[in-house]
């Protein structure tokens, strides 16, 4: 029962969050899938690691596929997630644990640039 009720609130809170709530909710995941992925690749699960690398770079190419190019900003952001996901296919590849950190370092100030332009707008 109480699975069902996480689950029932997760869904809810995605139903109801804002664009740019969403938005940091896609940082956050791609960090989680980034940390799993490092562990993974700590412990030697292969598997586990390519399955949680391959959910970060899916995420980083929808940001990616929904920036907005009358903005300028937007050019610099897709530069960044080029770069980003291009270091988590060669860090999936290699199974490289430093790649993936400098990946999910990017990661983190791009989630803290958007939470402070989020806190900006309010």
């Amino acid at each position: 029962m109480a699975v069902n009720a996480a689950a029932v609130y997760k869904d809810n809170r995605i139903l109801t969050a804002s664009p740019a709530e969403l938005t940091l909710m896609l940082y956050e995941g791609a960090i989680k899938f980034c940390n799993i992925a490092i562990l993974s690749i700590e412990k030697n699960d292969v598997e586990k690691a390519n399955i949680n690398i391959i959910k970060a770079e899916r995420i980083i190419a929808e940001l990616r596929i929904t920036l907005d190019f009358k903005y300028p900003s937007a050019n610099q952001f897709e530069i960044v997630y080029d770069y980003i996901y291009r270091r988590l296919i060669e860090g999936n590849i290699k199974k490289d644990v430093e790649i993936i950190e400098e990946a999910l370092g990017y990661i983190r100030e791009m989630r803290d640039t958007w939470k402070e332009v989020m806190r900006l707008a309010k």
